[in-house]
């Protein structure tokens, strides 16, 4: 499995779903607080909660590998950093194709967690790993489903699945986690700084007159 720059692309599915929930109540929020942006240190917290998400992608994959008597190992495809199952795909599906879900999977089952397991929810990190996970999903079931060495390719080639069905399957869990944050007011107003603008949040307000 790849990990490129691409992987942001899909993160402009995300905002309006994620946003446009929640306005915080008027008599909540203080002027200060309306007027200031996320506490220090916020998008870094988000920006290390995303590339952990990938990191746990990649874990999956790595540890799989190991588990079923592979020897994975690291390379380059086309210039980008890419892991290698060390598994024959044509002698042994079954193992590649579990190597081929693992990251999405444990991406997935850490999004689950997240939104399951009783916590204090809606930290900057936690946002981060969220957004790394449900943007990865989206990524690999549209433009990046195609790719030589993507795990919807190899998941395809390796079972009973088609690249649709793969893809669907973790859009669809993807899309269910998304929908669930924009109904849980602990992730309310998911990349924006709060305020008592009345109005739906998609990047810019929509104020009524």
């Amino acid at each position: 499995m790849a990990f490129a720059p691409k992987h942001l692309i899909a993160l402009v599915l995300l905002p309006v779903a994620l946003t446009a929930q929640h306005p915080v109540p008027s008599d909540s929020v203080t002027p200060k607080a309306a007027s200031s942006s996320h506490p220090k240190h916020y998008w870094r917290k988000l920006a290390a909660g995303f590339a952990s998400s990938i990191l746990f992608h990649e874990a999956g994959h790595v540890v799989t590998a190991y588990a079923i008597g592979a020897h994975p190992h690291f390379g380059f495809d086309k210039g980008r950093p890419t892991v290698y199952s060390g598994i024959s795909a044509s002698t042994d599906p079954h193992k590649q194709f579990l190597f081929s879900s693992a990251g999405l999977n444990v991406q997935a089952v850490l999004d689950e967690g997240i939104l399951d397991v009783p916590h204090s929810k809606g930290s900057a990190f936690e946002r981060g790993l969220l957004t790394g996970g449900i943007a990865t999903a989206f990524f690999y079931a549209t433009i990046g489903r195609n790719a030589s060495n993507s795990d919807i390719t190899f998941m395809a080639r390796t079972s009973s699945l088609s690249k649709t069905q793969a893809s669907l399957i973790y859009a669809g869990l993807a899309a269910v986690h998304t929908i669930r944050i924009a109904h849980d007011k602990h992730y309310a107003n998911f990349f924006l700084r709060p305020g008592n603008t009345k109005g739906m949040r998609v990047g810019v307000a929509i104020l009524p007159e």
